[in-house]
């Protein structure tokens, strides 16, 4: 059909097979291809999702027959397999962290838009039905003039020192994995970060294990964030305004209700279901960006991934928290 947008996959971890589930949800979407370093992982990956399987990740990035990219690799490789498929001529959604740094992230973005070509980073909360009701609240004025968000996220890794969330040499760290979330979250609905002070807890294999930090935002709000991979937080995120306040109840990154109390005393629950796993939300948003020939899309634009990655530079400085991407810039 004409309007079938054909996704490869680089990667076959954990978030790239909850992706290839959602596209299954997906109107319009079809998963054409997946890579991975192993042509045997590929393959079976390929199998499962009946699609194409390839040996490398420049082979699909070259291969016809795929419109989108979705980067589902490990931290590091973000910025090198996004400016792959770009360089390819492939619009591109590159799983949070966009990127290692500023700098990395600076340079994917130059190259999306000097090719004229669709990029988006996959925060698929800012695409879930919770947040967008949550803003539709407030800017009815349900509670008042916005001025506080309050939001956490962590659960209790159990993983040894080579996995992924504690190897530094593939970006591990609270912030990075979790705190990205509440961040990106707060700046959505009090605007851009003005400052931020931040303090942490760094692990044994030199990443943090658990992270806080409080914003002031340019719109006259502050938020207070935290992160953790040592306890299982609420992960809820709360709102508040001069009237009362909103919950995205947990977990609030993919929330199912939302609560709203007020000062009179009310209190009501707002069911906002959202499609399949949740990431179909933003597979929809991509799609529609590239059938319209954007080059970005509005729920998550090229200047928020950039200031957002600059403000977790910034946390990183202050936790003394660095990674090898960092010497490249």
């Amino acid at each position: 059909m004409v309007d079938t947008v054909r996704w490869g996959i680089l990667g076959t971890g954990k978030i790239a097979r909850a992706f290839a589930t959602a596209l299954q949800d997906v109107p319009g979407a079809v998963l054409a291809g997946v890579a991975s370093r192993s042509i045997d992982k590929a393959e079976a990956f390929a199998a499962e999702f009946r699609a194409a399987a390839f040996g490398s990740y420049e082979a699909l990035a070259e291969a016809d027959g795929i419109d989108l990219v979705y980067v589902a690799t490990p931290h590091p490789q973000h910025a090198g397999n996004a400016m792959l498929a770009l360089g390819a001529g492939k619009g591109v959604l590159v799983e949070k962290p966009f990127t290692m740094n500023r700098f990395e992230a600076g340079q994917v973005v130059a190259l999306a838009r000097s090719r004229r070509l669709f990029l988006m980073e996959a925060m698929w909360t800012r695409f879930m039905p919770a947040l967008a009701q949550v803003k539709r609240l407030i800017a009815a004025g349900e509670i008042g003039s916005v001025h506080q968000v309050v939001a956490d996220f962590g659960f209790t890794a159990t993983f040894g020192p080579e996995h992924r969330v504690f190897n530094p040499a593939l970006g591990g760290g609270a912030l990075l994995d979790l705190g990205i979330y509440p961040l990106s979250i707060a700046a959505s609905l009090l605007g851009p970060v003005r400052e931020v002070k931040a303090q942490a807890e760094m692990g044994p294999t030199g990443v943090d294990v658990q992270t806080a930090f409080t914003m002031k935002h340019e719109g006259g709000g502050m938020s207070v964030c935290s992160c953790s991979f040592q306890a299982r937080t609420p992960g809820e995120l709360t709102v508040s305004g001069s009237r009362g306040h909103i919950r995205m109840n947990t977990m609030f990154h993919r929330a199912r209700s939302i609560t709203v109390a007020l000062e009179d005393g009310s209190v009501r629950t707002i069911d906002t279901p959202y499609l399949g796993n949740g990431y179909v939300h933003e597979a929809i948003e991509a799609q529609r960006c590239w059938r319209a020939g954007l080059v970005e899309s509005p729920g998550m634009t090229h200047d928020e991934t950039l200031a957002l990655m600059e403000v977790m530079d910034e946390i990183r400085r202050q936790i003394g928290l660095r990674y090898a991407a960092d010497d490249a810039g």
